[in-house]
C-alpha cells in the first residue's frame, strides 16, 4: 500500500477537522445529508454522461491503483536487456529465442520476439511506440475521469449553495433561522471543494504519475531492444538505459547489473 497517499488523505481530513473544531461552533452545523447527496450524486450524474459506463464501473479498481505503490521493476528490465545484449553478441540474435518464454514482461517479450523474427528496426520501433501511445491514451481516459469529477464537485457544491440561498431568501421573515439557513446553504460548497481538492484531483494526478513511470519503463525496453538488434556493446547499452533514470538510482543499478 502507498503509505504516502494514505497519510496525505488522513492529514487533509485532519486539517479540515481541526478547522471545524477551532471554528467555535458544533460539529452538527457541518453535517447535512441533503448537501452530501447533492454533491456526491449531482457530480456523479455528469460523469455518467461524459464517460462510457464500462469505464465508470471500473472506478473502484482505479481507486485501488492509487493506494498501491507502482513497481515496474526497472532494475530487472535493465539487467535482462543487458543480458540479452551480451548473449546476442556472443551467439547471435537467434539465440535469444531460447530465453523468450522466461521473460515476465509481456512488452519486452513481444519486442525480443520481433527481433528474433528478423523484423525491420523501423517496423519494430513503430509497433512498440504505437503500443505506448495507446497505453497513454487509455491512462489519460482514466485520469481524465477523476479530473472531470474534480471539476464537477465544486460546481454542484455551488449549485447546492445557490439552491439553499434561494430557499433562504424566500423566507426572509424568519429572522431567527436566517443565519442557520446561510450556514446550511454554504455547506454544499464546503463538501464540493473538499471532495475535489482532497480526493478526486489528487487521485487523477497520482494516476498521471503512474502513467509516466510505466511509459518510462517501456521506453527503456524499446531503447534496449533496438540497441540489441543493432549490435551495441552491452556496456554502452547499460549507459543508455541508465540515462532514463534519476541520477540517484543509477549507481546502485549499474553496480548490480555489472556484478550479475
Amino acid at each position: 500500500m502507498d503509505i504516502g497517499s494514505l497519510v496525505g488523505l488522513i492529514l487533509g481530513i485532519g486539517t479540515i477537522a481541526f478547522g471545524i473544531v477551532v471554528g467555535g461552533v458544533g460539529v452538527q452545523y457541518y453535517v447535512d445529508l441533503p448537501s452530501v447527496l447533492m454533491v456526491v450524486i449531482g457530480s456523479f450524474a455528469p460523469l455518467l454522461i461524459a464517460s462510457p459506463l464500462a469505464k465508470i464501473l471500473k472506478i473502484p479498481s482505479f481507486v485501488g491503483l492509487v493506494l498501491k505503490i507502482p513497481n515496474f521493476n526497472e532494475p530487472k528490465l535493465i539487467a535482462d536487456l543487458v543480458g540479452f545484449a551480451e548473449r546476442a553478441r556472443r551467439e547471435g540474435l537467434l539465440a535469444l529465442e531460447d530465453n523468450i518464454e522466461d521473460l515476465e514482461n509481456p512488452f519486452m517479450k513481444k519486442g525480443i520476439q520481433l527481433v528474433v523474427d528478423g523484423t525491420d528496426p523501423e517496423i519494430i520501433k513503430t509497433i512498440l511506440y504505437t503500443e505506448v501511445d495507446k497505453l497513454e491514451a487509455r491512462h489519460s481516459e482514466v485520469s481524465g475521469i477523476f479530473a472531470f469529477w474534480g471539476a464537477m464537485s465544486p460546481a454542484f457544491g455551488m449549485l447546492g449553495t445557490v439552491i439553499g440561498l434561494i430557499a433562504m431568501l424566500a423566507n426572509l421573515s424568519d429572522s431567527a433561522g436566517l443565519a442557520k439557513g446561510m450556514a446550511t446553504a454554504l455547506i454544499t460548497t464546503l463538501y464540493g471543494s473538499m471532495m475535489a481538492n482532497l480526493w478526486f484531483i489528487p487521485m487523477g494526478k497520482n494516476l498521471e504519475g503512474q502513467n509516466r513511470l510505466e511509459v518510462r519503463s517501456r521506453e527503456i525496453v524499446i531503447e534496449g531492444i533496438l540497441s540489441i538488434q543493432s549490435g551495441d556493446n552491452p556496456r554502452i547499452l547499460l549507459e543508455k538505459l541508465l540515462s532514463f533514470l534519476p541520477p540517484g538510482e543509477r549507481e546502485a543499478i549499474k553496480a548490480q547489473t555489472i556484478q550479475d
